[in-house]
């Protein structure tokens, strides 16, 4: 016994070492570089987060006084009555629902592809992985144009389709650069085991390579969607049948028509029973900073379900020298 308890008394010392709790002291120099390092994040966080404050409080306040740009703060004179009239514009429905299906259907397209195409360009027996691995990115350094690509778009008869919104975007060289760099930080024996035991390619793919390569695709899937609902281009020069409009371009639109949109707004609402007041009557600052509250707010919620993955994902999938 006497033994045994003294072979354990270092271990036991170094358990208690290792509990004790080290104090550092900090130099009033060091406080004072702190402290103004705490200053200067806090004034940019604030840089960053008032212009989306501004405008939401411009929009819950009396129309009159954020007119007249006297809202800074707080706001004054709170009420929703903004964000009644803009749903009852014309198309605003439609157009949610084409930008919803192009960010949902285009981001799975996007990052399927991605996470093939670059599980595909990390195997080194993959037959002219060089050529078609160059030939890909070799995309991200020339591009012909907005002409020849629009010639591009009409010979493949993606004018007027909803296809135009998908198919261009599916392979992303970026993204497959991310990918490919990712899978090749993965234990290589994982794959090796795999293989032995009788799994194809795409076996090992779907099996070994997806479940653990979520931090990476959550990366891919917020940049895609942001690209996806933010985009309004392809809009303006290849659609022209209002039931595909955008809610990007809707809101393009609608901020260079403010004036006459609010004055439309205030003419169906003159018609009712309660009439519009100055705080409530509809203005062209009202307008567009509504409905930018509109268009923006809905894929600022794609962030907090990512957000997890999206730093390990970045720093991982991060391209090397």
């Amino acid at each position: 016994m006497s033994d045994n308890q003294t072979s354990l008394t270092p271990n036991t010392r170094e358990i208690d070492i290792t509990k004790k709790t080290v104090k550092m002291q900090v130099s009033a120099t060091d406080k004072i570089i702190s402290t103004i390092i705490y200053i200067l994040f806090s004034l940019f966080a604030f840089i960053c987060v008032y212009p989306f404050y501004s405008i939401i409080i411009n929009t819950i306040s009396a129309n009159d006084l954020s007119a007249k740009g006297e809202i800074i703060f707080w706001p004054k004179g709170i009420h929703f009555q903004n964000y009644v009239d803009v749903f009852k514009i014309p198309g605003l429905g439609n157009a949610f629902m084409i930008s919803l299906g192009r960010t949902v259907i285009g981001t799975l397209l996007t990052v399927g592809a991605s996470a093939f195409l670059g599980f595909m360009f990390a195997q080194e027996d993959m037959w002219g992985k060089k050529f078609w691995y160059r030939f890909t990115i070799i995309t991200m350094f020339f591009n012909a144009g907005i002409i020849p690509w629009y010639l591009t778009m009409r010979s493949l008869h993606l004018t007027d389709n909803f296809l135009a919104y998908i198919l261009p975007s599916v392979v992303a060289p970026f993204f497959i650069i991310l990918v490919k760099t990712f899978v090749e930080a993965t234990p290589k024996e994982l794959q090796q085991a795999a293989s032995i035991d009788g799994a194809g390619i795409f076996t090992i793919f779907y099996k070994v390579i997806l479940p653990i390569s979520k931090p990476i695709l959550a990366t891919v899937a917020i940049f895609s969607a942001v690209n996806q609902w933010n985009s309004f281009q392809d809009t303006l020069l290849l659609v022209t049948d209002s039931k595909l409009y955008s809610l990007q371009f809707i809101l393009y639109n609608y901020i260079n028509q403010a004036s006459s949109l609010s004055t439309m707004v205030n003419l169906q609402n003159a018609g009712s029973t309660a009439m519009a007041t100055l705080a409530t009557k509809q203005t062209s600052t009202s307008i567009r900073m509504t409905v930018t509250i509109i268009v923006v707010a809905p894929i600022l919620l794609v962030y907090p379900i990512f957000q997890r993955f999206f730093v390990k994902g970045i720093i991982i999938g991060a391209v090397k020298g």
